[in-house]
């Protein structure tokens, strides 16, 4: 019987994906998770084959339950799953430790896909989803020297996000991301959204 961890901030979110997942013979839903630090205790005690951890969650983000699961508990697998489609997003993801990356939107379509990749430890990005190095990151971004966290929050500047809802989305504080959005002005040259915009356009992280 192979077990599974679902960890969202959101009940309709989990219900959905226990009942896609549910379909599959001989898998079991060992644990739920609201927030990543009840996700974090339930896969010590748990310790089940897969993790589908929300990237966005409280009291402790889907990146660091990520990074405390593949300390103690190497055999476990991790896929993110969230919301925001972004290739930079997908990268720490992965620089995380997680094995699979997938956007809420591909659900119907691939989290039985990525499920079964992971539990024969096979890494899957799937959707709009490829890793790219960090030279190509920053030759196709113009060479500015941003930050991964700092590509992130521009685009989500340039999606129009306020510095209040990037800290939700990211589950940081509002200081933190403004200074993120400073240095990345700072290291652009512009002093303002439109420039902002501007460049997440140029660098094609935003369509």
């Amino acid at each position: 019987m192979k077990r599974i961890l679902i960890a969202d901030d959101h009940d309709a979110v989990r219900c959905g994906i226990r009942a896609v997942l549910e379909q599959r013979p001989g898998w079991n839903i060992a644990a739920e998770a609201a927030d990543g630090k009840t996700a974090f205790e339930a896969a010590l005690k748990e310790r089940p084959d897969v993790a589908i951890v929300d990237f966005s969650m409280p009291r402790m983000t889907g990146l660091e339950v990520t990074r405390r699961i593949k300390k103690h508990l190497h055999a476990t697998e991790v896929l993110i799953f969230t919301a925001h489609d972004s290739h930079i997003l997908a990268q720490e993801a992965f620089q995380a430790g997680a094995r699979a990356f997938l956007a809420k939107s591909d659900a119907n379509k691939l989290l039985l896909a990525a499920v079964e990749s992971l539990m024969a430890h096979r890494p899957f990005c799937g959707g709009r989803f490829f890793l790219r190095s960090r030279r190509e990151l920053e030759e196709t971004e113009g060479g500015a020297g941003l930050s991964p966290r700092e590509r992130l929050v521009v685009k989500l500047v340039a999606e129009g996000h306020s510095n209040k809802g990037i800290s939700t989305i990211l589950s940081s504080s509002v200081k933190t991301t403004e200074a993120h959005r400073a240095s990345a002005m700072d290291k652009l040259g512009v002093n303002s959204v439109a420039g902002l915009v501007r460049y997440a356009v140029r660098a094609k992280l935003i369509e």
